[in-house]
């Protein structure tokens, strides 16, 4: 079999550790903050995980940059050169362009390199959702899967991973665009915290609204216990912007929440990366898991 790497990007929200453990590459998206440039590291070592914060709770905009097609064939080009092969699981196509532009980087590289395998994956999800599918596709590959084989399993289980997040504050979504002045202003008032969920497409949707912190984090782990499968793969995996101690407020509502014959499943905490921490902002609590198929249903309730 024919050796080949699993390559991600900076939306994935995988630490050094993990990626290290479990042998994973990524790919830099971009930002700009304050005037000045960055890559979107994933290890905090142009800007702390702290200071990316404190520059939008100072009021702030981070603006996010996709991957270029150059970009990618240069990441690419190297793993063909030592004679690997591609597997890349990128952020969902309704939240980031970058991975469009993946599909145009592998066209034009097989054409250079016929005998080569370059496969990219819409993952239709952000954050811990794409690095559960990264670190499933690397302990696949461990057991002797091939690349195509690793591929279709994660074609096939996207669609069970789910997301469930919350804000802090909803001016950070206005900030970023996601929802207007108004909503913003009024929600604040009434200190409403909608549910955000990937919808089966990949886009994020609020599907409920509730009214308080602490109801949200009882409402997703209501959730949770509604949609979780005691799944083969199963990791959950909460993620925070600055926010430990609600992350483990969290933690705590979904280790309550498993099952007797589940208990056993660590409940991580992960920092939310600079990619999606640009649109989600301080104070985001999220958590992703496996569970029932995604449908379109999700998003009408």
């Amino acid at each position: 079999m024919k050796k080949y790497v699993i390559v991600t990007d900076s939306c994935s929200d995988l630490d050094l550790e993990d990626r290290q453990k479990y042998g994973i590459d990524y790919i830099k998206l971009h930002f700009s903050a304050e005037g000045k440039q960055y890559e979107a590291d994933m290890d905090w070592q142009n800007l702390t995980f702290e200071e990316f914060y404190g520059i939008m709770r100072n009021g702030n905009r981070i603006i996010t940059a996709q991957i270029n097609t150059t970009e990618y064939k240069i990441a690419f080009e190297k793993y063909l050169l030592d004679g690997y092969d591609i597997l890349y699981i990128g952020c969902s196509s309704a939240l980031s362009s970058s991975v469009k532009a993946s599909y145009v980087a592998r066209d034009e590289l097989l054409e250079k390199y016929p005998e080569s395998k370059i496969i990219c994956i819409d993952s239709l999800t952000a954050s811990m959702g794409i690095g559960s599918l990264c670190i499933v596709a690397s302990k696949l590959r461990a057991e002797g899967k091939t690349v195509e084989e690793v591929a279709a399993w994660v074609e096939e289980n996207k669609k069970f991973m789910h997301q469930e997040a919350t804000p802090e504050k909803l001016i950070w979504l206005k900030q970023a665009g996601r929802i207007s002045a108004s909503k913003a202003f009024i929600g604040g008032l009434l200190n409403v915290k909608p549910i955000i969920i990937r919808d089966v497409n990949g886009a994020n949707v609020s599907v409920e609204k509730v009214k308080g912190r602490v109801a949200s984090f009882q409402r997703i782990g209501e959730r949770f216990k509604e949609r979780f499968i005691n799944y083969p793969h199963q990791m959950i995996h909460i993620v925070h912007g600055d926010s430990l101690q609600d992350a483990e407020a969290l933690a705590a509502v979904i280790r309550n929440a498993l099952p007797d014959d589940a208990k056993h499943i660590p409940v991580t905490i992960k920092k939310l990366g600079p990619c999606i921490g640009a649109s989600c902002g301080p104070g985001m609590i999220g958590i992703y898991y496996f569970g029932t198929e995604v449908t379109s249903d999700e998003s009408k309730e």
